[in-house]
């Protein structure tokens, strides 16, 4: 199968399975873990010793095509869109027999040093307000390149130590209007178009941002399109789904109400852009350290009065 190039393999420490040395040229550090269809290591590029993320898909039947596509999407978004909360794409390598059949593929991602929000949520409101503020202006770089990502949840959503933000996994990204001949997503945060294939707009993205800040605020999924019934009455749907609010006491009221206008099943009852809601939590955010700065000047003033 990898005859058209050389591959030396090692044992991983403390694993049975083999580790290539090396892959499409890189020499490869480390097994970070495994993907949809893919596995994912970290390698160094011999010449600059820089050190990335390579995603590498084994074609093994007809259905593994399709994240071979993946890749190829990925790095092209990653390549036409440069933003700090976007992963780069540096490289695509593809392995293809004489007569051009496609053996396996590698994508060379930046390396970020994050864990996924599915991994280690976030712990405050300010957290998780800041955070999402980046996300969102990740998305709206993204949006006006005229792409969607198609698959926002906390799995796909990185932070470091000091709260930087990265969004991954572009290989479901399309353009905007696209339709797609099957249904794509994750079903817990995936938006009803989605699960219609109808067309997928700005507004997707929109709704699956609402429903990972859903998450982040409350510890539980929305119902989704997904787990009922396709035909279900939107407004009535709508109706029935308990706010982050009602979950959680301590979220305030107006962010409550942006994540439930981001998760409005009919697209047109959403926010119009990415920009309006980032917008909105910038504001929500400029609120909250606002009240915090006066309830610490509260504090300190009960403090300084004799007893």
């Amino acid at each position: 199968m990898f005859a058209n190039y050389p591959m030396n393999w090692a044992k991983p420490p403390g694993g049975d399975n083999l580790l290539p040395r090396t892959l499409f040229g890189y020499d490869v550090v480390e097994y970070l873990g495994r993907g949809a269809g893919s596995n994912l290591y970290a390698v160094s590029q011999p010449q600059t010793l820089q050190i990335y993320a390579l995603k590498h898909v084994v074609r093994t039947n007809d259905k593994s095509e399709r994240y071979i596509t993946q890749l190829q999407t990925e790095f092209e978004v990653g390549q036409a869109i440069n933003h700090p909360a976007l992963r780069r794409s540096i490289d695509l390598k593809i392995n293809r027999t004489l007569l051009r059949k496609t053996i396996d593929a590698a994508l060379v991602l930046e390396l970020f040093d994050g864990e996924s929000l599915e991994a280690r949520p976030l712990s405050s409101i300010d957290q998780i307000v800041d955070c999402f503020i980046k996300v969102g202006h990740a998305l709206e770089a993204m949006h006006n390149a005229s792409w969607v990502h198609c698959d926002l949840k906390p799995n796909n959503l990185l932070r470091s130590n000091n709260d930087d933000m990265k969004v991954i996994d572009l290989g479901q990204a399309c353009r905007i209007g696209t339709v797609k001949e099957r249904v794509q997503g994750t079903p817990d945060y995936m938006a009803p178009e989605q699960v219609k294939c109808e067309a997928v707009t700005p507004r997707t993205d929109i709704f699956n941002f609402g429903a990972t800040l859903y998450w982040a605020l409350c510890g539980k999924n929305i119902p989704t399109l997904f787990n009922i019934s396709k035909n279900s009455n939107s407004f009535l749907f709508d109706a029935r789904i308990p706010s982050p609010l009602d979950h959680n006491p301590i979220v305030p009221e107006t962010l409550s109400a942006l994540v439930m206008e981001c998760v409005k099943t009919a697209p047109h009852k959403r926010p119009d852009s990415m920009s309006f809601v980032t917008r909105k939590l910038e504001l929500i955010q400029h609120l909250l350290r606002h009240h915090r700065g006066e309830q610490s000047r509260l504090n300190e003033t009960l403090d300084s009065q004799p007893n």
